[in-house]
């Protein structure tokens, strides 16, 4: 077997494992109906999620200089717009945008 074949069959490998692993819950699970826990764990883990990673991203920042002025701009614009809009991709690219805008400014 080349090198080419070996890399090849890897890749094959490895697609055919993630592709069944990804459809096995759909399969195993498709006439069952919701199960109030798995309900509260779709509802309540994304915002979780968003919260951890803006708390993670916001503790190293040094808010005495003009980047951390930036930073708290871009958060407080995401924010804002995300209450205003509903719609988290349209405010989280916008603060992106604003912040990366403020920042080479």
């Amino acid at each position: 077997m080349s090198n080419t074949e070996y890399i090849l069959t890897v890749i094959l490998v490895m697609t055919i494992a993630t592709f069944s692993t990804r459809i096995m819950p759909f399969l195993f699970f498709h006439g069952r109906g919701n199960h109030p826990i798995m309900s509260y764990i779709a509802k309540y883990t994304p915002p979780m999620i968003m919260s951890i990673l803006v708390v993670y991203t916001l503790k190293d920042v040094n808010f005495s200089n003009e980047i951390g002025l930036y930073t708290v701009l871009a958060v407080v614009a995401t924010i804002t717009i995300h209450v205003w809009k509903g719609n988290p991709l349209v405010s989280i690219f916008t603060g992106t945008f604003l912040y990366m805008f403020l920042v080479q400014m």
